[in-house]
């Protein structure tokens, strides 16, 4: 269902892109985009909500953040926003009440290597919060899920860029 979603709705585009990793790719995976239409937010945070397995979950700022609150929201669960960095005010990089949480899973849009989420995990598991899972609306299957296997974090996500790929070949 999500990839039929992201793919009547613009999310999957195609041309000529730069990922944050640098890598050049035929295709871009935008769920910001469509996570600022509520129908389709709402579609995608009933999804993950499913896996939620943790108390609390957190995500990294700005693409993860939209769909993190929906889900809270839905769950009724405390958040955690995780900012990349902070040279201002108070300084902290985790934003939320995170007194109490032992357990958090990670809410991500797109996981290609896998190497935000896991300094995102790190950060976390420096201040005693156990990350072992990362949920992800997609997974760019480039090499995120070794990574992050390799520290323990099971990658769960929703949908794999090989079957929306396929997905788009079958229409056409």
């Amino acid at each position: 269902m999500i990839d039929k979603l992201l793919l009547d709705n613009g999310a999957i585009k195609f041309g000529d892109f730069t990922l944050t990793s640098g890598q050049k790719s035929s295709y871009y995976v935008d769920i910001k985009e469509v996570s600022t239409v509520p129908r389709l937010l709402n579609a995608i945070a009933q999804e993950l909500s499913a896996k939620v397995q943790a108390g609390c979950i957190a995500g990294v700022e700005l693409g993860a953040v939209p769909i993190l609150i929906a889900t809270a929201i839905k769950l009724d669960l405390p958040y955690l926003i995780i900012r990349k960095e902070r040279e201002h005010g108070v300084k902290n990089l985790v934003v939320g009440r995170s007194d109490g949480v032992t357990k958090a899973d990670i809410i991500e849009d797109v996981v290609t290597t896998g190497g935000s989420v896991l300094k995102a995990a790190t950060l976390l598991r420096s201040r005693g919060i156990e990350v072992s899972r990362v949920i992800a609306v997609v997974d760019r299957e480039q090499g995120g899920e070794k990574l992050l296997g390799d520290s323990g974090i099971e990658l769960v996500p929703l949908v794999r860029i090989s079957d929306i790929l396929k997905g788009r070949e079958a229409k056409a």
